[in-house]
C-alpha cells in the first residue's frame, strides 16, 4: 500500500461512508503562514510516528507477534530519548511489564433433554453450547423459565443447581445472562424467540474469547435453541412456548419450574499469549504527592482481512497509531518544561482490542497504589477531526475532573462541548477498564467533538484493513490534543492547582445512562 503524503499545494480531503471529512478545502500552501511552527512540528512528529508503527513492516501490531515486539521497540526508544524512565517500579522488568492472556476458542459443545424422564432427540445443529472455560459439564439438570428476566432478583436458591430459561426477544442483552449465572444458575438457556437466528449467534460467538490469564474464567455454561426447537422439548409438558411467553408477560410473573431436564458440556481450545504493557514516567518533584497519567493502546488485530483480498493487514493508523504517537509528544513536550510535582506515567496497553486487557492487567498490578492517581487520560483514534473542532470529555459526569479539565480549556483557549453525547462511547476504550478499578479516567479529545464524523468512522475504516496509510491522515484536531492534553498534564501535576490524589479529583463510578 503507500502511504499518503502532502506536498506544497495537495488538498487536505479525507471521505468515509460518503461523508466528506475535509480539513478546509484551501490549498496547503495558502494555510502555512496561519499554522504556528510549533504546530507544524507537532504534526510532523505524528505523522513521523504514525508512518512508522501503521507501516505494513509491523503487520498489523497483534499481541504477542513480532508487530509487538518492533513496536515496543521503537516506543521505548523514543520514550528513553525523550527523557523517560521506566515507570514499571520493578528492576526485573524494566519498561516492559508482562501481561499473560490466555486465548480460548469453542471446541465441542453437546446437550440431552429428558422430558419426564424420556430422552428428547435434539439435531445438534439445533442446539448451540458454549464454555468460558477449558471444560464445564451440567448432568440432569432442572430447567427453570425465568422469563425475560430483565430487573428481575432471582435467589441463590432459586437458581442453585438450576438452568435459567431466558426468553431472547428483539433486544438481546448478554448482560441477563452473566447476571443469572453470577446469582448461582448452573447454565443459562436462551429461546431465541426474537429476530436472532443460531446461525447468527453461532457466527458471534465461535470466535476466540481472550481473558488475563490470571483471572477465573469459571466455566460458565450458556446454551442457545430456537422457537421451533423449545416447542419440540415442550410436547408432553404441562407448558408451551405460547403459554411461558404469555405468563412472562404478566406484572406478576415468577419463575416456573419445566418438566425438562438436560445435560450440557462444552469445550474450548487454549493458546497462551505473552504480551506487554510498555510504561514509562517522568519523575517529579515530590513523590508523596501522586501521580498524573496518560494511557493509550498499541495493539491492533494483526492480519484480519481474508483472502483473496489483496490487503489482509489491519495497520491501526487511526486506532491506534494516532493515539500513541499524540502521547509520545505529550512526553516530548512535559519532558521539555520544568519539573512538576506528580510523578507522570505513560502507559502503552497492550489486548485494548481484545476486550481493555492491557488496562485491567495495569490496574490489577500497578506499579503505583492506585489511589494516588490524580488523573488519567486516555488517547485513542484521534486522527480524525479538523483544527478548531470541540473538545468532548467521554466519562463526562463519571468522575471529579470535568471542572478543573474547564478550567484548563478555558485558559488554553479551547471550546469545550458541554454536553454528554460522547459518553455513548465510554465502554469501549482504556478509561472505562481504570474507572472500573477506581482510576478517575477520562479521553479529552476533538475526535469526539463531532460524533457525527466518529461514527462515520466506526461505519467504514475502523477495524478493516482500510484503516491505513492509503487515506492522509487528518491530523489538525490531533494537535490539539497534543496541547490541550500537556496542558492537562501541567495542571494536574501541579499540586497547589490539584492538592490531593483524594475526593477532590475522584468520585464514584457512574454508568453511562446515570451520567445523562
Amino acid at each position: 500500500m503507500k502511504a499518503g503524503a502532502f506536498t506544497a499545494g495537495a488538498w487536505v480531503w479525507r471521505t468515509a461512508a460518503g461523508l466528506a471529512l475535509a480539513a478546509a478545502l484551501i490549498p496547503v500552501s495558502m494555510i502555512a503562514a496561519s499554522v504556528s511552527r510549533a504546530d507544524r512540528e507537532i504534526e510532523a512528529r505524528l505523522r513521523a510516528h504514525i508512518d512508522i508503527l501503521a507501516s505494513d513492516d509491523f503487520d498489523g501490531r497483534e499481541p504477542g507477534t513480532e508487530g509487538e515486539a518492533k513496536t515496543l521497540r521503537y516506543l521505548a526508544r523514543q520514550w528513553f530519548d525523550i527523557g523517560l524512565v521506566s515507570g514499571t517500579n520493578d528492576p526485573g522488568n524494566e519498561w516492559f511489564a508482562p501481561v499473560t492472556l490466555v486465548a480460548r476458542e469453542p471446541e465441542t459443545g453437546t446437550a440431552q433433554f429428558l422430558r419426564r424422564g424420556y430422552r428428547t432427540t435434539i439435531a445438534p445443529k439445533d442446539v448451540l453450547v458454549l464454555t468460558s472455560g477449558k471444560r464445564s459439564l451440567v448432568r440432569n439438570a432442572p430447567l427453570l423459565f425465568v422469563g425475560k428476566a430483565r430487573s428481575q432478583d432471582f435467589s441463590r436458591t432459586e437458581l442453585a443447581g438450576r438452568i435459567a430459561v431466558v426468553l431472547d426477544g428483539d433486544t438481546p442483552d448478554s448482560a441477563r445472562q452473566n447476571d443469572l449465572l453470577t446469582q448461582g444458575a448452573s447454565a443459562v438457556l436462551t429461546v431465541l424467540d426474537g429476530e436472532r437466528s443460531l446461525e447468527e449467534v453461532a457466527a458471534r460467538r465461535q470466535r476466540t474469547g481472550y481473558a488475563l490469564s490470571e483471572d477465573s474464567l469459571g466455566g460458565d455454561l450458556e446454551a442457545f435453541v430456537g422457537r421451533a426447537t423449545m416447542e419440540t422439548l415442550l410436547k408432553g409438558t404441562a407448558h408451551s412456548l405460547a403459554s411461558l411467553e404469555a405468563a412472562a408477560a404478566a406484572p406478576d410473573f415468577v419463575p416456573i419450574m419445566l418438566d425438562v431436564t438436560a445435560s450440557l458440556e462444552a469445550s474450548t481450545n487454549e493458546t497462551t499469549i505473552r504480551t506487554h504493557n510498555l510504561i514509562g514516567k517522568l519523575p517529579g518533584r515530590n513523590r508523596q504527592a501522586g501521580a498524573v497519567m496518560f494511557v493509550a493502546h498499541w495493539d491492533h488485530f494483526g492480519e484480519c482481512g481474508e483472502a483473496p483480498a489483496e490487503d489482509v493487514i489491519c495497520n491501526g493508523a487511526i486506532d491506534n497509531a494516532s493515539g500513541v504517537a499524540a502521547m509520545t509528544e505529550i512526553a516530548r513536550r512535559l519532558a521539555r518544561t520544568q519539573q512538576m510535582d506528580r510523578d507522570v506515567y505513560f502507559l502503552a496497553t497492550t489486548g485494548e482490542e481484545l476486550g481493555l486487557l492491557g488496562a485491567h492487567a495495569f490496574a490489577e498490578e500497578p506499579p503505583l497504589p492506585l489511589e494516588k492517581i490524580v488523573a488519567a487520560f486516555n488517547i485513542d483514534s484521534i486522527a480524525i477531526a479538523p483544527r478548531k473542532t470541540p473538545f468532548a470529555i467521554v466519562g463526562r459526569g463519571m468522575t471529579g475532573l470535568d471542572k478543573d479539565i474547564a478550567r484548563v480549556a478555558k485558559a488554553e483557549g479551547f471550546k469545550l462541548r458541554e454536553n454528554d453525547e460522547a459518553n455513548e462511547f465510554v465502554k469501549r476504550q482504556d478509561g472505562w477498564a481504570l474507572l472500573q478499578h477506581d482510576i478517575p479516567a477520562v479521553m479529552v479529545t476533538t475526535a469526539y467533538g463531532d460524533i457525527d464524523r466518529m461514527r462515520a468512522f466506526f461505519d467504514t475504516d475502523y477495524h478493516r484493513p482500510s484503516d491505513d496509510l492509503s487515506h492522509p491522515l487528518l491530523l489538525e484536531g490531533a494537535v490539539d490534543d497534543v496541547k490541550m492534553l500537556t496542558a492537562l498534564g501541567r495542571w494536574f501535576g501541579d499540586a497547589r492547582r490539584v492538592p490531593v490524589a483524594g475526593p477532590s479529583a475522584k468520585a464514584a463510578v457512574k454508568s453511562p445512562a446515570a451520567a445523562k
